[in-house]
């Protein structure tokens, strides 16, 4: 990596997945490593010292969003997001593209182009659009993502990238996604630019990300390109995954495009997902993985446990005095809660249970990741995902 302080080692390999070491300014990150998301510079409903029991090393903030409210002005003078939220180990921020991003819905982009779709253009600058909280409106360009990452002060900010729709179809068309590849590269530039001016020097490191769809070749290619760039990226991450593609199309996908990433740096797969997501991530060789889907389904009253999802809300917990996983060693089910206090909690609109179902979604994918290294080290990965599957869709 090439921002001091910062460094990443690859301790043990089996096949293609690989457990290493992340060192940060705040501390160690074992690989690979889950990062839950803290949009607004919090995880949902829960303490920092809650989040961190998990396992987890990392938490993610969101640029569009801090950006919006408070701003990172105030978030800087606050002590940075570290000090802001109250986090004592590492942090990331994505560059905040893709919520702008999704702003505008439609035909694929061009490179050299432009579009107006719902409010929205974006361009070779950025993305311009109107904030969802006032109607203000807003730009959003590479240096503007890198200045207000740089405020934020997360120890890895994100490059800012294109990443297109789908079409009607559920896939991307060629032509636009090599668009976007193109753009997403001159983008990276820019980046780059005002990174190893500002924001290296402070102790920041930048991530490059690698778009072009299902199409494995562009992909390849893409990422050929940015490890070739002299001086570049502390770590490649994989964008543009697991929004709306057939997921067997995103696994094959990664089994010929993961592993191709730098070995010498941390691969990061943006966005996914689930823990059979997560496993397959792993065997190709991706260190980390960030999304929201643990802490939003515990939100909505689903708990992922080792032999499937529980849906709380359902008549049958009425009655039921065991806890959501007997082996699991949360919050939630060594304490003792049973799923019928969750279920009464969830029908009655407490709190608590949302609270509590996020601790424990958030525990078992600290301890997937966590056995997932110690597999890694023994040579038994395979096995370890093939028996992990299997009790995953046993359903008992």
């Amino acid at each position: 990596m090439f921002t001091p302080g910062f460094s990443f080692t690859v301790r043990a390999t089996d096949g293609h997945a690989r457990a290493g070491e992340l060192v940060t300014p705040h501390g160690l990150v074992p690989t690979p490593t889950f990062m839950p998301v803290g949009t607004q510079g919090s995880v949902k409903g829960l303490t920092p010292d809650e989040v961190a029991s998990t396992g987890a090393r990392v938490v993610l903030g969101n640029t569009y969003h801090l950006w919006l409210r408070p701003g990172p002005e105030l978030v800087r003078a606050m002590g940075r997001l570290h000090g802001f939220a109250r986090w004592p180990h590492a942090m990331l921020t994505d560059s905040g593209g893709f919520q702008a991003f999704s702003l505008a819905q439609g035909d694929n982009p061009r490179a050299g182009t432009s579009r107006v779709v719902a409010g929205a253009k974006i361009d070779e600058d950025g993305v311009t659009f109107r904030s969802h909280l006032d109607g203000s409106k807003r730009h959003m360009s590479p240096e503007e993502s890198m200045r207000v990452q740089g405020l934020l002060g997360a120890d890895i900010a994100m490059q800012l990238d294109e990443c297109p729709p789908l079409g009607g179809d559920g896939v991307r068309d060629r032509k636009g996604i090599e668009g976007a590849v193109a753009r997403t590269t001159r983008w990276a530039h820019r980046c780059l630019e005002v990174w190893r001016r500002d924001h290296r020097p402070a102790g920041q490191a930048l991530f490059g990300i690698v778009q072009g769809g299902t199409f494995r070749d562009l992909r390849i290619a893409h990422a050929e390109e940015l490890d070739a760039i002299e001086d570049g990226f502390d770590g490649l991450a994989l964008g543009g995954f697991s929004v709306g593609e057939p997921i067997p199309m995103m696994y094959e996908a990664l089994a010929e495009v993961a592993h191709r990433l730098d070995p010498a740096r941390p691969r990061y797969l943006m966005g996914v997902g689930t823990p059979p997501d997560l496993l397959e991530g792993i065997e190709h060789g991706i260190d980390m993985f960030d999304c929201v889907l643990p802490t939003r389904n515990a939100r909505n009253g689903q708990a992922l446990t080792r032999f499937g999802k529980v849906n709380v809300k359902q008549a049958r917990f009425r009655d039921d005095p065991s806890p959501l996983d007997p082996e699991c060693g949360c919050l939630c089910c060594a304490g003792g809660y049973s799923r019928a206090y969750l279920r009464h909690l969830f029908v009655a609109g407490e709190m608590l249970v949302l609270r509590l179902l996020s601790v424990h979604n958030l525990w078992l994918y600290g301890e997937l990741v966590r056995d997932a290294r110690a597999a890694i080290a023994e040579g038994r990965y395979a096995a370890f995902k093939r028996a992990w599957l299997e009790r995953w869709a046993s359903g008992v």
